[in-house]
């Protein structure tokens, strides 16, 4: 499932051709995990004012709401600007928005992704509402990670794949910043000192960033909104390696079950 780091990139590729386009009609394929939540009419003559972006959730920002956008294990956004004619959609492009410049497709041969309307003044909607802290942003440190861990038995590996201590973390960045901070996956949250706090959160801060940068992570279907691939799973030093040396000391790579998740780590770098 993308990451932060994939939606990321993908809010990168599209802000640009997407702020300002107005939007003039909606094309729904198949349904996709949860209901737009509106009639597609309702969205007609919309203006996309930004695209944000909150944990793994897109966010287009419109003049009286957002759509939020979900990729789900499969999905990938595509701009087709309206310099060329575009293809047809294909079996698998379940929601199209057109607009006055292009099309921005979404395509999920799963159909885990979604597309989900949310009115300016409701409520949080319930995808948003519990959502833990953003750790690129610039409040995130290791006392706000700290305070989050603070008497949690959990492993803290699977404290940081819950969005609600940490928004937008998965199982790969998790595995890459703990090894990255020489702390031991199995360790539990509340057993992690503040000065360890401080080390893991500048961790996912550079795991995080590093990629980005890379364009994130394609192990199957993910690619950004030009087609590209990501290739930071090239540069993972622990995550997918079970039984390769690790790249700072060279013992091997363990791999072991948490949470029905597998997770990759050190035993001799990450020690309890």
């Amino acid at each position: 499932m993308p990451e932060l780091p994939e939606v990321e990139v993908t809010r990168l590729g599209l802000r640009d051709a997407l702020r300002g386009r107005r939007i003039e009609g909606v094309r729904q394929g198949k349904p996709l995990r949860w209901p737009l939540g509106c009639p597609p009419q309702r969205l007609h003559g919309e203006r996309i004012d930004e695209v944000g972006r909150r944990g793994k959730y897109l966010l287009l920002q419109l003049g009286s709401g957002e759509l939020i956008v979900h990729l789900g294990m499969s999905g990938s956004l595509r701009w087709l600007a309206a310099t060329a004619p575009a293809p047809e959609p294909t079996a698998h492009d379940h929601f199209v928005l057109l607009t006055d410049r292009g099309e921005l497709r979404l395509r999920d041969p799963r159909r885990f992704g979604a597309v989900v309307w949310h009115a300016a003044g409701a409520a949080p909607h319930p995808l948003l509402a519990q959502l833990g802290p953003e750790p690129l942003a610039a409040g995130f440190d290791g006392a706000v990670l700290h305070r989050a861990l603070h008497e949690r038995r959990a492993a803290v590996k699977t404290l940081l794949l819950d969005q609600r201590v940490v928004a937008g973390i998965g199982n790969i960045y998790a595995c890459e910043a703990l090894h990255r901070a020489g702390i031991d996956p199995r360790r539990a949250g509340g057993e992690i000192s503040a000065a360890r706090c401080r080390r893991l959160a500048d961790a996912l801060r550079a795991t995080l960033s590093e990629a980005v940068a890379a364009g994130g992570s394609t192990l199957r279907d993910f690619a950004a909104a030009d087609g590209a691939h990501g290739c930071f799973q090239h540069a993972a030093r622990v995550y997918d390696r079970a039984g390769l040396p690790c790249p700072v000391c060279g013992a091997e790579v363990r791999r072991i079950t948490q949470a029905q998740r597998s997770t990759y780590f050190c035993a001799h770098c990450q020690r309890r």
